[in-house]
């Protein structure tokens, strides 16, 4: 490693700490797994900012920060498997496969789940399964899981997946009736129903059901 891109990787890590990021586990996944590969065209340049940069099909690519209070609050074991609902660039679901045993990823959009599959095989990410799906419903087929993740924005915990969360498993997502007001909450599912924590204001993309028309 050059001595730029050290102090790069230390300013970007500096970073994450001072806003919220203090969970040692969630730095070590987000020193490993470099975001600069996940950025392409006329904003790779700007990949180690800690600032939401556009990808293809419309999306984003999450803040840094985001990202790391989005996967600190999910409390990832060892053991865990994943969901994570809105692949985009695949770079959340890189940081996650550093945490869990198993993460599946999905997203409506097939040409990102190509792009996301094609990085993840040349890191070796084995342990991370990238589908074409409707989010909005899950995976019904590999529930209940320990952890759900989801990257886009719905006016309440959609349903399908509050069911497929294993009780004792925890969800965050971002919720809020528009693109200006959203707040990032966790779900916890206990033997006797489900309990909610607000955790921050936040941005994302709408949730969409369907697959997206390429």
């Amino acid at each position: 490693m050059t001595d730029e891109a050290a102090e790069r990787k230390m300013q970007f890590l500096y970073t994450l700490r001072t806003r919220g990021v203090t969970d040692k586990a969630t730095l070590t996944a987000m020193e490993k797994i470099d975001r600069g590969l996940f950025v392409r065209g006329l904003f790779a340049a700007r990949a180690y900012e800690d600032t939401p940069l556009p990808i293809d099909c419309g999306q984003t690519i999450s803040q840094p920060t985001i990202v790391g209070l989005m996967t600190q609050a999910l409390e990832v074991r060892p053991r865990d498997k994943v969901l994570e609902v809105g692949t985009g660039s695949g770079y959340q679901a890189a940081v996650l496969s550093q945490l869990a045993r198993r993460v599946y990823t999905v997203d409506r959009h097939a040409r990102l789940v190509q792009e996301a599959r094609r990085i993840f095989e040349s890191l070796d990410l084995a342990n991370i399964t990238a589908i074409v799906a409707d989010g909005s419903h899950g995976l019904p087929d590999q529930a209940p899981f320990d952890r759900i993740l989801v990257t886009a924005a719905a006016e309440d915990p959609p349903g399908p997946l509050l069911a497929q969360l294993k009780i004792g498993g925890i969800m965050v997502l971002p919720v809020g009736q528009s693109d200006t007001v959203q707040s990032l909450i966790r779900v916890r599912r206990t033997e006797t129903g489900l309990d909610y924590d607000e955790l921050s204001p936040v941005r994302f993309v709408p949730l969409v059901e369907g697959l997206a028309r390429e």
